[in-house]
């Protein structure tokens, strides 16, 4: 018997402001898959993620997390929070009053973890991103690249089995974007989550991705063949 998809999207319909984004998109994704999604500005990409984590409710369709109903047409049956996903933005979006430190153990707060866990956990994504030392810095201190590797640090500390990221390599100039691929297919590798990664440049990640996406005008027009 087949594993369980990680993601499975049937047939999503989402509509905004009166205009059509998202029509008939049917997607799967298997633990441990890296998917790229390319397609021109305004095509629905960020929408598909924002969809997919229940910050948007569709006008049609559903969306499966490891098997179970997330989303059922316009209804939100688990809450954004709920859903095991980590999203990784362009630019970071980190909160600027908290430390480094902080900034994790907020996320773990959140996910009701108890004290002694939080203080292990905070250290193991400090080493896994080479921040440790940093604990006590604020984001505006960081340099670009501790920036974002803290904004992943954040997305992948209550350990989710789907990470979303919607061009958060487009702030870093060519040296960093290439540490911070070759860190996060390091740690994909490690931890097995699936990714559904929205790109400009889908040449530039073609080392970490297994498959590219197109989505035209709405729809998933096109799909390659696998990477590796």
């Amino acid at each position: 018997m087949s594993a369980t998809p990680v993601l499975r999207v049937e047939g999503l319909a989402l509509s905004l402001g009166g205009k059509q984004v998202l029509r008939d998109v049917h997607l799967q994704l298997d633990a441990g898959e890296h998917v790229l999604l390319v397609g021109a500005s305004g095509s629905g990409k960020s929408s598909l993620l924002q969809a997919i984590a229940g910050l948007l409710a569709p006008s049609a369709g559903r969306i499966h997390l490891d098997g179970a109903l997330a989303t059922d047409g316009a209804r939100i049956l688990v809450r954004p929070e709920r859903r095991g996903i980590g999203y990784l933005f362009q630019g970071g979006a980190l909160w600027p009053h908290l430390t480094v430190e902080r900034t994790l153990d907020f996320v773990l707060r959140a996910a009701q973890q108890p004290r002694e866990h939080r203080r292990r956990r905070v250290a193991e994504l400090l080493e896994w991103v080479e921040l440790s030392g940093l604990e006590k810095r604020r984001p505006g201190t960081l340099s670009g690249g501790e920036a974002q590797r803290l904004a992943l640090a954040r997305a992948l500390a209550a350990g989710p089995r789907l990470l979303l990221l919607d061009e958060p390599l487009g702030p870093l100039d060519g040296h960093l974007r290439g540490a911070l691929l070759s860190r996060l297919g390091d740690l994909q590798a490690k931890l097995r989550f699936a990714a559904l990664h929205v790109t400009h440049d889908p040449a530039e990640s073609a080392a970490v991705a297994t498959r590219t996406l197109t989505l035209d005008q709405g729809t998933l027009a096109a799909q390659d063949g696998l990477h590796r």
